[in-house]
């Protein structure tokens, strides 16, 4: 049982629906006493870095989210604003991120000249970096479905799992322990989505 958590910002039907597809029974719910108990947990999230952690930590979720990542060590899996909100800070906002992966989140900032528009937005290729049960069986050269103005850039490379090229390379999926997290829309991502979100089933 995969836990979605609501708190409000995320793509949630989406996101419950390709698991179904594929075969995997999951939940959204913000209940607190539900989240407690989960085996498995996806942080969804679209929208902006500061009302997400306002929205997490106001909510009495943090503390519960601390406790089950840090503690219990179950799997989470956070999927593009969810992901940024693992890492230290942004500079959307002024809000610490959960911290959980030592990355910081950055803004795209491009010259005129270089023709490239924020948000990335489409169809986008990830080259693997590393071995992961993550992306274990998914093609060296996957596409994804990104929407984005901000990308995460890891510590330690040890912690970058996928990279993806826009003006820059960025990290697009990050790992630490039981956490991981993708930049990209798995539910928007047809085989590759369904392939990734098999493979946190599985962990």
């Amino acid at each position: 049982m995969i836990t979605i958590v609501d708190y409000g910002m995320g793509n949630l039907g989406s996101v419950f629906n390709m698991f179904k597809k594929i075969g995997v029974t999951s939940k959204i719910t913000s209940d607190l006493d539900e989240i407690k108990v989960a085996e498995k947990i996806l942080l969804p999230g679209v929208g902006a870095y500061d009302n997400a952690m306002k929205r997490i930590n106001d909510s009495g979720l943090r503390e519960i989210l601390d406790y089950k990542a840090l503690e219990e060590k179950v799997p989470v899996l956070g999927i593009c604003l969810g992901m940024q909100l693992l890492t230290l800070s942004s500079e959307e906002g002024k809000e610490k991120g959960l911290g959980w992966i030592k990355a910081r989140t950055k803004k795209f900032q491009f010259k005129k000249e270089e023709k490239l528009k924020v948000p990335h937005m489409g169809w986008n290729r990830v080259f693997t970096t590393t071995s992961n049960k993550l992306t274990n069986n998914l093609p060296e050269e996957s596409r994804f479905y990104f929407v984005h103005s901000y990308y995460v850039e890891v510590e330690n490379q040890e912690n970058s799992i996928l990279k993806t090229q826009y003006g820059i390379e960025f990290d697009s999926a990050i790992h630490c322990e039981n956490v991981y997290g993708a930049q990209f829309h798995p539910e928007k991502s047809h085989k590759f989505g369904m392939k990734l979100f098999e493979n946190f089933a599985k962990l």
